[in-house]
């Protein structure tokens, strides 16, 4: 009762932050359902366009990791502010897509070419790529920033550039028109923006450039993200191969469609953490060291009763299990001491570590006295006897032999001819153990079948 009242105050404390935390959690649940958008929002589409969704259910994207925008969880599955959006479009128009991982932007470019995909979600446009492909309508869009060493001027534009190295992925949105417009500026193309920031590191470039989106999530090191390239803006689109026009109008019919509140929703949960957040304040500092507290508390009580639970099972299994192997023993033991001629279990030291209540009393002494001995240490047998015997035990437990004999033995008693066997036995790890034997006495054995006779 003590422990209860000492500890009014500190259940205080956990009960209001619970009930903070349940109160925020409540105002999020409440705003997050009125911001869900309503269920049946759908494009209008003619007959061409729904008898090619019928005919063409899968649509294989071409997907490159690019975080925030389309990457796997630690799950393994897709997702991201693009895997969302195609969802929606999923819901809207009865489609599929089918996410098949590039892992270049040119990897990316050769499957579209190749017809082993349909469309993709985060490539920019220009003049190559619209060649072989279609954009949808812009819904979004990024800039570009420049990342350069830590410690160098910051770059501001691409004049600055000249006569340096720039590293990008190969077949960049950027790549031609700053082949064609800066060819003072020397470009090396490697295959993913990792390398191209890797060779930055590495000062075999000067620069790299990247989305602005992308450049905050990735720990700077050595390097520092510079401004944006003049301002420079780049929509988002959805690009299609442009053998596929039905296609490219279901999507854009779909973006027409698609609720303003839900884009905006759905850009605020993926890009709210994108660039630098603005230090808390000491109140939510505070609430959020509570909540955690409450967290670690509940996790904390959870795990001791799942604890104490499984080391009671532990210990009622451990007790059976005791329970069963002393019957085993005692079993054992009787059944020893139920054969009337002599019998030792012997271990590979040639110890003495069993015998039976006729060992006992044909060398007239006790098992307490014997356990642990070699035979050179029983002082039952004669020096010699013991000598020969031990090293018999010591052979068998080397060859692994089993010995069948009759022969006549000096004990202290006296001479006594007997039929001494002894065999090796094996652990359930087929592991040597030692040595299990016993003896019959001759003239016992005789003694008796005359009597039986008679």
């Amino acid at each position: 009762m003590s422990f209860f009242i000492r500890s009014k105050p500190a259940l205080s404390w956990i009960m209001g932050l619970a009930v903070m935390y349940w109160a925020q959690w409540s105002c999020a649940a409440q705003l997050k359902a009125l911001e869900t958008p309503p269920p049946d929002v759908r494009p209008v589409l003619d007959a061409q366009e729904l008898k090619w969704i019928k005919e063409n259910p899968q649509v294989i994207v071409a997907s490159m990791q690019f975080p925030l925008y389309l990457f796997k969880n630690e799950l393994g599955r897709w997702d991201g502010l693009n895997h969302d959006i195609l969802q929606r479009i999923a819901q809207m128009t009865g489609l599929e897509f089918v996410h098949r991982e590039s892992f270049s932007p040119e990897q990316m470019l050769t499957m579209l070419e190749n017809g082993e995909a349909d469309m993709t979600t985060t490539l920019a446009m220009n003049d190559e790529r619209r060649d072989f492909l279609n954009f949808s309508h812009a819904f979004g869009g990024f800039g570009w920033v420049f990342v350069g060493r830590d410690g160098e001027p910051a770059l501001h534009s691409l004049e600055q550039l000249n006569g340096k190295i720039l590293a990008l992925p190969a077949r960049h949105a950027l790549e031609a028109e700053i082949r064609r417009d800066f060819p003072a500026i020397e470009l090396r193309t490697v295959k993913t923006n990792g390398e191209a920031r890797a060779l930055v590191e590495s000062r075999e470039a000067y620069a790299t450039i990247e989305n602005e989106t992308g450049v905050h999530l990735y720990p700077t090191g050595q390097l520092q993200a510079g401004t944006s390239l003049g301002g420079r803006w780049e929509p988002d689109y959805l690009a299609v191969r442009q053998d596929l026009m039905p296609l490219l109008r279901i999507l854009n019919k779909a973006l027409e469609v698609f609720p303003a509140d839900e884009m905006r929703a759905l850009r605020a949960k993926w890009m709210a953490g994108a660039g630098p957040a603005p230090a808390p304040s000491f109140w939510v500092r505070v609430s959020g060291w509570g909540y955690w507290c409450v967290t670690v508390v509940a996790i904390f009580g959870l795990l001791s009763v799942l604890w104490n639970r499984r080391l009671k099972s532990q210990i009622d299994q451990r007790l059976n299990a005791e329970a069963v192997l002393k019957d085993q023993l005692m079993l054992q033991s009787a059944l020893m001491d139920a054969i009337p001629d002599p019998i030792f279990i012997r271990d590979l030291e040639g110890r003495l570590i069993m015998c039976n209540k006729s060992y006992e009393e044909q060398l007239a002494t006790r098992f307490e006295k014997l356990r642990g001995m070699r035979l050179t240490d029983c002082p039952a047998f004669p020096p010699g006897t013991a000598e020969l015997l031990h090293g018999e035990v010591m052979e068998q437990l080397r060859t692994g032999q089993s010995r069948f004999i009759d022969r006549q033995l000096m004990f202290r008693s006296g001479l006594r001819e007997i039929y001494h066997w002894s065999v090796p036995f094996y652990g359930a790890d087929g592991q040597l153990r030692g040595i299990l034997g016993g003896w019959i006495d001759v003239g016992r054995r005789w003694s008796r079948s005359d009597r039986f006779l008679a």
